[in-house]
């Protein structure tokens, strides 16, 4: 088996590898939906978005490689590190659940991205902004699309009300992860490359506020329990997903289509 890749330490690539992972791991659990979801039109609309998902962890973690001075690729870099070194909140690695706790998700994580692509492309890292000037567009798309399935499913059936409610109280608990910030946040701000992840937090808070209003869910209590995935400490899930994504090129290295 190849070495694991370790990629470079340094603030600038992490911060865009935090981003890349991020979108990765999210688009491939919402790729699980091909083939499973409730109606056609939704096993479209998902497998889309994975796809739009996977196309900005592509030219995120193209960019982190180059960054990093190692010389890594995008392939290299989503198939070949170690579980502690993919740097995605905790989050996304969750399993996919019904489809309730997979639409709420999404419009979380679209949310969270809309605005974080917003503020980058403003960066002094012209490729990063470029790649911001792109993916905004898309994630506005993945905004609307999980937010009007949140407010059917919450002001539809006792069931759908039911199912969405709970999807809320088990993710609640990890979104504080999305809001904290670290030594790789405040370098990457004072060199204007992004914003440290907390000021997205009141933006998210009144979006996603307005949105579970309308959906008529209450809104669980606050949780001192922190996860760490974006620190390398990830949960039990992350190993599986990881076996799944990363089967053909550790069985066949280097193999091409």
């Amino acid at each position: 088996m190849q070495a694991s890749i370790q990629p470079g330490r340094d603030a600038a690539t992490q911060y865009v590898l935090r981003l890349g992972d991020t979108c990765l791991i999210l688009g491939q659990r919402i790729a699980e939906w091909c083939g499973h979801a409730p109606i056609l039109e939704e096993d479209i609309a998902l497998t889309n978005m994975s796809l739009d998902l996977i196309g900005q962890a592509r030219a995120l973690l193209t960019h982190a490689g180059q960054i990093s001075g190692l010389g890594h690729d995008e392939d290299q870099l989503a198939f070949l590190r170690e579980e502690r070194d993919y740097l995605n909140p905790t989050l996304v690695e969750l399993p996919r659940g019904d489809f309730a706790f997979s639409v709420l998700r999404n419009a979380f994580m679209a949310t969270w991205l809309k605005l974080m692509w917003q503020r980058l492309q403003a960066s002094s890292d012209t490729e990063l902004a470029a790649i911001a000037g792109k993916a905004v567009k898309e994630a506005r798309y993945h905004q609307q699309h999980a937010c009007d399935w949140v407010v059917r499913l919450g002001d539809g059936t006792d069931e759908s009300a039911r199912r969405l409610q709970a999807a809320l109280t088990a993710l609640w608990r990890y979104t504080p992860e999305l809001f904290s910030d670290d030594a790789v946040d405040e370098q990457a701000a004072a060199r204007g490359l992004g914003p440290k992840w907390s000021e997205l937090q009141a933006d998210w808070r009144a979006e996603i506020g307005a949105l579970l209003a309308a959906a008529r869910c209450e809104l669980p209590a606050e949780s001192a329990f922190r996860s760490t995935g974006r620190q390398g400490v990830h949960s039990e899930h992350m190993g599986y997903i990881l076996t799944e994504m990363q089967y053909l090129q550790r069985a066949f290295p280097g193999g091409v289509w």
